[in-house]
């Protein structure tokens, strides 16, 4: 798949992609590791029915850019299941071993996390909580550099 295109052809796949993500970095690199959302259990919701989570703004915006990338994998689950990742700490891992042609690695995991999150509340906050969307972001950027050069 992947592997056989040339340099030239990763990069021009990627580095569109990898650009749009990078206004996202600095808010990243402040708010990794930290939670991201609140319950909203206003006027006594909570007695009556179920909290729901309130998301950071920012995040939001950053799911839904990803989400409208052309390399969101909503087969996601094929990347965890050939490569044995099945815990944040082999996530980051496999992360910091990601080349240029792999980055449909990097593509998967982050895809994991924004497609489960459509579902599944809590994904969103985790991977911002493990830091995963930012090592994600930042081993994308460290990948295209080196490649192709300063993104700016």
């Amino acid at each position: 798949m992947s592997d056989k295109l040339s340099r030239e052809e990763l990069i021009e796949k990627y580095a569109p992609e990898v650009k749009k993500l990078l206004k996202y970095l600095p808010w990243l690199e402040a708010k990794s590791g930290c939670n991201v959302s609140s319950n909203y259990a206003g006027d006594g919701l909570a007695v009556h029915s179920m909290t729901f989570p309130v998301y950071d703004s920012t995040l939001l915006t950053f799911v839904r850019e990803v989400k409208q990338s052309p390399l969101i994998d909503k087969n996601y689950a094929y990347v965890y299941t050939r490569n044995g990742i099945s815990t944040p700490k082999d996530e980051r891992k496999i992360i910091a071993l990601v080349k240029l042609q792999d980055m449909h690695i990097l593509w998967g995991i982050m895809s994991k996390y924004v497609l489960g999150g459509m579902t599944k509340s809590t994904v969103w906050s985790q991977g911002m909580e493990e830091g995963i969307f930012l090592a994600l972001v930042k081993k994308m950027k460290e990948i295209v550099e080196f490649h192709d050069g300063p993104l700016a």
